[in-house]
Order: C-alpha cells, then sequence, then structure tokens
C-alpha cells in the first residue's frame, strides 16, 4: 500500500513539473515574440517617420521655398523627382514590412522576409547616393547655370549663402541618418535573434 501511495504522489509530481515545464516554456516564447514585436515596431515606425516626413517636404515645405525663393521649375522638378523616388523605395519597404506577422508565418517565413528587407535596405542605400548625388549636380547646374532671375555670381554672398545652407542641409541629413541607422541595425539584429530562439519552439 505505501508503495502505491508513492507511486501515485511521484507520478502527480512528475505531473506537476510537466506542466510547470510548459508553462515556463510558453512564458518564455512570449516574452521573446514581445521583444521579437517590440524590435519589429520600431522598424516599422522608423519607416513611418522617413516616409511622412520626406511626404511633408516635398508636399509642403519645399514647394513653399519654391514659392517665394527665385528657384526655377526645372530646379523644383528636380528635387521634387528625387523625393519621389524616396517616397516610391519608403512605400516599397512598408509593403514588405506589413507582412511580417509573428502569429500566421513560420519562422522560416520570416526570416525569408527579414533577408529580402535588407537586400531592398542595401539597394536602397546605393540608389539614394546615386539620386541623391546626381540631383545635387542637376540642381545647381540649373540654378547656377541658368536662372538668370536670381542673378547669381561667384563669389557673392549669395552663392555662399546657398552653399552653405546645402552644406548644413547635408551634415543634418548625414547625423541624423547616422543615428537612425545604428538603431535601425540594433533593432534587426534583435528580430534576427528573437526569430532563431523562437525557431527552437517549432522543433
Amino acid at each position: 500500500m505505501e508503495l502505491d501511495d508513492l507511486k501515485t504522489s511521484w507520478n502527480a509530481l512528475d505531473k506537476r513539473l510537466a506542466e510547470t515545464e510548459i508553462v515556463n516554456m510558453r512564458m518564455v516564447k512570449e516574452m521573446v515574440s514581445q521583444k521579437t514585436k517590440s524590435a519589429f515596431n520600431g522598424i516599422v515606425g522608423h519607416n513611418l517617420y522617413s516616409f511622412v516626413v520626406t511626404l511633408i517636404i516635398m508636399g509642403a515645405v519645399f514647394p513653399y521655398v519654391w514659392i517665394h525663393t527665385p528657384i526655377t521649375l526645372t530646379s523644383f522638378v528636380i528635387v521634387e523627382c528625387a523625393m519621389a523616388v524616396g517616397l516610391i523605395l519608403q512605400i516599397w519597404k512598408l509593403l514588405l514590412l506589413s507582412k511580417f506577422n509573428l502569429e500566421d508565418k513560420t519562422t522560416s517565413e520570416l526570416r525569408g522576409l527579414v533577408l529580402h528587407y535588407k537586400k531592398l535596405c542595401h539597394n536602397e542605400k546605393l540608389w539614394t547616393i546615386a539620386i541623391v548625388a546626381t540631383a545635387f549636380i542637376a540642381f545647381y547646374i540649373s540654378e547656377l547655370g541658368f536662372n538668370t532671375e536670381a542673378n547669381y555670381q561667384l563669389g557673392t554672398n549669395r552663392v555662399l549663402l546657398v552653399v552653405g545652407l546645402t552644406l548644413l542641409t547635408f551634415a543634418l541629413a548625414f547625423v541624423i541618418g547616422l543615428w537612425q541607422r545604428r538603431r535601425h541595425t540594433a533593432q534587426m539584429l534583435e528580430i534576427e535573434r528573437g526569430l532563431e530562439e523562437l525557431k527552437e519552439f517549432e522543433n
């Protein structure tokens, strides 16, 4: 009788330990999922911020500058087209990010999306450098070479002011972009680490 009671107690304890382990595994999985979702939301927020800022500059700020300064229509179109390409790239990334769903997709599918997104970001960087450089050169050729209304003359304060403001804008954009890129990289590493950990729960 004592042996049967001991077996019953042991089986009950074993069952409780198994249930506790299952609960602990679920808690760990939930924690990893939440960390991964948080990093992913940061990536989405980063892209939404870039999209909204570019849209505001393209739709309101630069048109206001064009209306109130002697910038030519050609120069205005050059800058607007450059920003429009940037918006298209942002929309492309946001559409790709909209497919990221921890509940409906396997970790293999999510890792494939992450790899696709990283390739898109790499290509976007190359495209951005090429577009900005081209737009910068075309803008100055248009303004300094063909804008007679502004009366640009090399060495004058007006030219120095335009060049100075342009360099300041590039410097600020570089600093902000560098800070965002480092944060973006840290969030991507967090997502990849989370997916690697979640893969173990599928086995």
